[in-house]
């Protein structure tokens, strides 16, 4: 069975929202490594204003700290950052993509919805966190389901099953990481929630933050009712976790005091 760990691989604060974190996933298996989504990179802690640019840092509330970003994480567990073959991306949201340059030779996987959207220059992306240039490998639509819901299934050549399970909204081509472990899954459902109070109710102020950053709030609305549907219903086979929410790391770190 692939083994999971999971990262903090960089951290936001924009009072008087909360601290968020970046949640990564590596992926440990015989075959290789895997990331889902990269966190804040090494190039945006050096050179923040060019990366990033300030609007952006003050609006999202960029940290820069080395010793989060994935590469230094893939390290202190002993492993080259080589080593990492694939990079599995929820989407392409700066916070997400900043690492990607630390793993010039990892293959990166993401819908063909959302690479589409990269690629055209939507507004909310960082050009410059691509031009290092990327070696695509773009998942389209499937008939596969997964617990009702659509699964693109990645060929990792893991012990574990990996599956992109749509959940547009937050951005065109949005989607969770499935990961098999034993008779239950993983979901990281990257941006589709920032707090798992999301799955409970409506009316919690963070509600209004992800209305405001979604590129279609109709879907995205449409995929947290999903996410309640599996937190509901199969809580048994699933266990789900966000990008965002500190609370959410197995062994939760304390959120930084700023």
């Amino acid at each position: 069975m692939t083994r999971i760990h999971h990262l903090n691989c960089g951290t936001l604060h924009a009072p008087p929202n909360p601290a968020a974190s970046c949640h990564c996933l590596l992926l440990e298996d015989a075959n290789g490594l895997a990331l889902v989504d990269t966190g804040i990179g090494l190039a945006d802690v050096r050179n923040p204003l060019e990366r990033i640019g300030q609007p952006l840092i003050d609006i999202a509330g960029f940290q820069f700290h080395e010793d989060q970003t994935a590469v230094r994480r893939v390290e202190e567990l002993g492993f080259r950052p080589a080593d990492v073959e694939h990079i599995v991306l929820t989407h392409c949201d700066p916070d997400h993509t900043g690492g990607l340059a630390d793993f010039p030779h990892a293959t990166v996987h993401v819908s063909t919805e959302e690479q589409a959207s990269a690629e055209a220059g939507h507004w909310r992306y960082l050009p410059g966190h691509f031009a290092h240039g990327i070696q695509w490998c773009v998942h389209a639509p499937s008939s596969d389901l997964w617990f009702g819901l659509e699964a693109r299934r990645l060929d990792l050549g893991f012990a574990s099953e990996v599956l992109l399970v749509p959940l547009f909204g937050h951005t065109l081509g949005h989607c969770g990481v499935a990961v098999k472990q034993g008779e239950r899954w993983v979901l990281h459902v990257g941006d589709a929630y920032y707090l798992r109070v999301e799955l409970e109710r409506d009316d919690h102020p963070v509600s209004a933050l992800t209305t405001q950053r979604a590129d279609d709030n109709a879907k995205r609305v449409a995929s947290l009712e999903h996410l309640r549907r599996l937190a509901r219903d199969y809580s048994r086979d699933i266990d789900m976790l966000g990008y965002h929410d500190f609370s959410e790391f197995p062994r939760a770190p304390e959120s930084p005091a700023f």
